[in-house]
């Protein structure tokens, strides 16, 4: 017996229409079937796994000498707002770890008991997370 022969008595049928109930959407039949969600943000939590973090190394002596001595230049010539770039390492706020960074702009002032860079756009580095400082204001000096 093949199949045509063994529905034949109801293949013929109108498609059955609800006396009672509205007919479904197809917005709305179309998402009874579409895939979701079972373990909400387990792929966030694979996502942050994967994120790449780095250590923050630390500076040898010679290093911190150069740094300390390019932020006395700056903090001599705070009053003109020097343009610096400051690479600064930037502890994660997630996970062990961060990220080194740079940021650019006018230094208005080294707060030595905060031992912070005071930056115009009210931006603020931490002395001790500095790896690097750059400008033209250093460029006519020799470390």
């Amino acid at each position: 017996m093949n199949t045509s022969e063994k529905y034949k008595d109801i293949i013929n049928l109108p498609h059955h229409k609800s006396k009672t109930r509205k007919q479904m959407s197809m917005i709305d039949r179309a998402a009874q079937f579409s895939p979701f969600a079972a373990l909400t943000g387990h792929e966030d939590a694979i996502n942050e796994t994967g994120r790449i973090v780095h250590e923050k190394t630390d500076l040898d002596e010679n290093a911190k000498s150069v740094l300390n001595e390019k932020l006395q230049i700056i903090s001599d010539y705070i009053d003109t707002s020097p343009v610096i770039s400051v690479t600064y390492f930037k502890p994660d706020s997630r996970k062990k770890g961060g990220a080194y960074v740079t940021h650019t702009g006018n230094a208005v002032r080294i707060d030595v008991s905060r031992r912070v860079v005071l930056f115009s756009d009210m931006y603020e580095i931490i002395i001790d997370d500095i790896s690097e400082i750059e400008g033209d204001i250093l460029n006519s000096f020799e470390f």
